[in-house]
């Protein structure tokens, strides 16, 4: 099946976190930016939903880099949803975890994330 749209999630790799706190934060992120999405771009949305949700979960290697990834994805005016956590286990308060871009069509997204790593 060919899919227009995706979702892509970013995780950043230089936190030490357990695999459980890992998917809830790039849970938060999926939520966050479907929801962004819902509201501003209605049709992707909608899109992405119709071909089976679409996701694709990438690691940024810093904070500044899932800052900048945030940022070029505003500047196109692509849904976003920046999480921090809330402090109550193994994190800071408002330590910058994860980011979800879309959904949005892939040509987009891949402007934004093509030389990321998937994952492992």
């Amino acid at each position: 099946m060919d899919f227009r749209f995706k979702q892509c999630l970013i995780a950043r790799s230089d936190l030490k976190i357990s695999t459980g706190k890992l998917a809830a934060q790039i849970s938060h992120a999926a939520v966050g930016a479907a929801e962004a999405a819902r509201k501003t771009r209605r049709g992707w949305y909608k899109g992405w939903l119709v071909e089976g949700q679409k996701k694709v979960v990438l690691v940024a290697r810093s904070l500044d880099e899932l800052l900048k990834l945030e940022e070029k994805a505003k500047s196109m005016k692509l849904p976003t949803a920046l999480i921090r956590d809330m402090g109550l286990t193994e994190l800071p308060p408002d330590t910058v975890t994860a980011l979800g871009i879309g959904p949005a069509p892939n040509e987009l997204i891949d402007k934004v994330t093509s030389s990321l790593p998937l994952l492992k």
